[in-house]
């Protein structure tokens, strides 16, 4: 039994794909960086940062979206 909430609006939906797709980008550098330098951050540390630039890229893409196409 599958919990409906009901439809996505489209603008909180693309936030929300705005936010992993920065998430991923960030842990694409960090893991970039960790090679070239060799230089290694433990997993909290990438995974605390990565949530708080997901949470961040979400709440600026939602908050811009409004102004950019108004």
């Amino acid at each position: 039994m599958a919990l409906e909430i009901g439809p996505v609006r489209p603008r909180v939906k693309a936030s929300l794909l705005w936010g992993v797709v920065g998430l991923l980008a960030f842990l694409v550098a960090v893991q970039g960086y960790e090679l070239l330098t060799g230089y290694r951050y433990s997993l909290a540390v990438k995974a605390g940062i990565a949530l708080a630039v997901g949470l961040g890229a979400t709440a600026l893409s939602y908050l811009a979206e409004g102004r950019l196409f108004e």
